[in-house]
């Protein structure tokens, strides 16, 4: 997206924030990090309907494992900002793989738990998340076939409904310094808890990743052990969530390169 960094200026006047740093051009939203105060906070503004989900999800957990929400207005949050120096990313890109996925699973653990707060109302159901999938497999066929047959089958035998972070991978869970590891950036979606395990297999690589089965393998077994999942499940999960992700790539005139995963994860299943 293009970046406007005037969008920033009534909630830097608003908010009585100083600029720290530079402004980052995301998928949905501007980024700004900013100060109020001495406190270091991040500033996302012009911010897509998209988001809606996400900030209603990330007000419920309500700091528990994740980044507070400091103010909120239609278009703009002001929210904190971690100020830890270790990175998920980093750690796996150096062998401490299992070290990094330990972390994505504790922070699902604590994402997933049980609160005393009424989930929040509007979170899209994975049904909803899958339907791409469906006119996909008609229209171009192969392994998005599959994609859509697994997907359909993960729906009908669906179990442990919450609501979900829905890109829980190395980026959106940052250090800070005072509280540990918190989640960032959740998309909000509501069904089987096991689905917000797949990202993490395949990234922070993905879906370069790709061209390593055996380390997808090795990933898959261990987080399916460190959260108690089944492991033929997860795959699946992964299965669908590699063809969504190609579909996105379609849609944005991109190659599908997600496709790779989907055949590994594929091939995994016929051997299981």
């Amino acid at each position: 997206m293009t970046l406007d960094p005037s969008v920033f200026e009534p909630w830097l006047q608003r908010w009585q924030l100083i600029p720290d740093g530079a402004p980052i051009a995301g998928t949905w939203a501007s980024l700004l990090p900013v100060r109020r105060g001495e406190a270091p906070a991040m500033l996302k503004a012009a911010m897509a309907r998209e988001e809606q989900h996400g900030l209603d999800l990330l007000a419920w957990y309500d700091g528990d494992a994740a980044v507070r929400i400091l103010e909120r207005a239609d278009k703009a949050i002001l929210m904190e900002r971690a100020m830890g120096t270790r990175s998920l990313k980093a750690m796996a890109r150096a062998g401490e793989d299992e070290a990094a996925l330990a972390v994505l699973c504790a922070a699902a653990a604590r994402l997933h738990a049980p609160r005393g707060a009424v989930e929040p109302k509007g979170l899209e159901p994975l049904s909803v998340r899958f339907r791409p999938l469906e006119a996909a497999a008609a229209k171009y066929g192969g392994v998005l076939v599959r994609c859509w047959d697994e997907a359909r089958a993960l729906l009908d035998t669906s179990r442990d409904a919450r609501p979900l972070h829905g890109d829980l991978w190395h980026d959106n869970v940052r250090e800070d310094n005072a509280r540990g590891w918190l989640v960032i950036d959740p998309m909000g979606f509501h069904g089987e808890r096991t689905y917000d395990y797949a990202v993490m297999l395949t990234n922070p690589d993905f879906p370069e990743v790709a061209a390593d089965p055996e380390r997808i393998r090795r990933r898959a077994a261990f987080v399916a052990q460190t959260a108690a999942l089944e492991l033929d499940r997860l795959i699946r999960c992964m299965l669908v969530d590699a063809g969504l992700y190609a579909v996105w790539s379609i849609s944005r005139g991109r190659p599908p390169s997600a496709l790779a995963v989907a055949e590994i994860a594929a091939t995994m299943l016929g051997v299981n």
